[in-house]
């Protein structure tokens, strides 16, 4: 059967024009200079490693997400990362086992997922993201939420929204407080994912109905969480996470939802989701969780990956965007043309006698040594 369009793209892939892909190169630079002024140093995995090195270090569903096929050099099977995270972890433990900790690492690059979602019909994904490995401490987590924050302010986000969790909550409580037998914790974490109050008292699960009400703005819900008698076993949690929030911006809202654990498949004892104003879903993910070491144990870590690709549909204005272009006649004085490029105008040089400033989509045209309107 033959194709009707052979230059259709696989769905869930697309390509960037302009004045988006500029937009896209400006937010990677300016989240990963914030990055950088932080002290992480940058690392550049491969796009494709061994199947067996990335879903080994996988944990939830992502394994789920590989594109794979066979290498001819080796025959062995390849894969298409999904998720920079575990690469970096893989970087951490191996080439960088012996680097002082904490370590500090941030990266940026295009991952692809074999499939794609409702919230992210998206296959293709820019992911960009910092981890400070080492340590998973109230500071660490603290440190990461900000500078997340911080980068994607800088990447042109407004209103944030920081939604926090503790993705362990459920096995804490039914391993100490809320006893729960191995093959009821499943069932008490669906029953709290969909918020049903019915569904966890037919698990005689009672115990655990207060935690749908500990959610909603922080200091509400905080409250509401301490509130919950479980022996004590939630206040080392609750004292961090208010210390985590005490840290943060003041203009940031900051949101709790004790159970979530969408997105957050290997995250210990802290998560959290990043919104912005005009940005449907979340912008990024992040929070305390282990690293394979490769050898039988592990080291902990806190990181956070962003997926800004929504933030280029607010229309924002990114380098190279919105600046005055100057067209460059065939006569043009080259001197002149590149003092006028180093102090920020971007020169469109004509190649013929027939091309057209306007036409080309310049705002002034070089008369002598002046940019004059036209």
């Amino acid at each position: 059967m033959s194709d009707p369009n052979p230059d259709i793209l696989p769905a869930g892939l697309s390509d960037l024009l302009p004045p988006r892909a500029e937009q896209a190169a400006w937010l990677t630079r300016n989240a990963m200079q914030v990055f950088a002024g932080h002290g992480y140093d940058r690392v550049s995995p491969p796009l494709v490693e061994y199947e067996r090195s990335l879903a080994l270090r996988m944990q939830g569903t992502g394994r789920q997400h590989l594109f794979r096929m066979v290498d001819p050099s080796s025959m062995r099977t390849l894969a298409i990362r999904s998720d920079i995270t575990v690469q970096v972890g893989r970087v951490a433990t191996t080439l960088m086992a012996s680097a002082p900790r904490p370590l500090r690492l941030s990266y940026a690059g295009q991952v692809l997922r074999i499939s794609s979602d409702q919230l992210t019909p998206e296959r293709e994904r820019l992911q960009i993201g910092a981890e400070l490995i080492g340590h998973d401490n109230v500071a660490a987590a603290q440190e990461v939420v900000r500078i997340a924050i911080e980068a994607l302010a800088q990447a042109g986000a407004t209103g944030i929204t920081v939604d926090l969790t503790l993705p362990d909550l459920v096995d804490t409580l039914a391993a100490t407080a809320f006893p729960l037998s191995a093959e009821h914790i499943d069932a008490v974490r669906r029953e709290l994912d969909m918020k049903d109050a019915g569904g966890l008292t037919a698990l005689g699960a009672d115990a655990y109905l207060p935690l749908l009400y500990a959610m909603g703005p922080f200091d509400d819900a905080i409250d509401a969480l301490a509130a919950i008698d479980a022996g004590g076993v939630l206040a080392s949690r609750i004292k961090a996470l208010r210390e985590i929030v005490a840290g943060l911006p003041a203009d940031v809202a900051v949101t709790l939802d004790p159970t979530e654990r969408h997105g957050f498949e290997y995250q210990s004892w802290f998560g959290f989701s990043l919104y912005a104003e005009g940005c449907a879903g979340a912008l990024g993910r992040g929070g305390t969780y282990a690293i394979p070491n490769g050898k039988g144990g592990q080291e902990v870590a806190t990181g956070f990956s962003l997926y800004p690709d929504a933030l280029l549909d607010l229309g924002g204005t990114g380098e190279g965007q919105g600046v005055a272009k100057l067209f460059l006649p065939l006569d043009h004085d080259r001197e002149v043309a590149a003092r006028l490029r180093a102090i920020g105008w971007r020169t469109l040089a004509a190649i013929t006698s027939d091309d057209d400033a306007t036409d080309l989509g310049c705002t002034h045209t070089l008369v002598g040594q002046d940019a004059v309107p036209l």
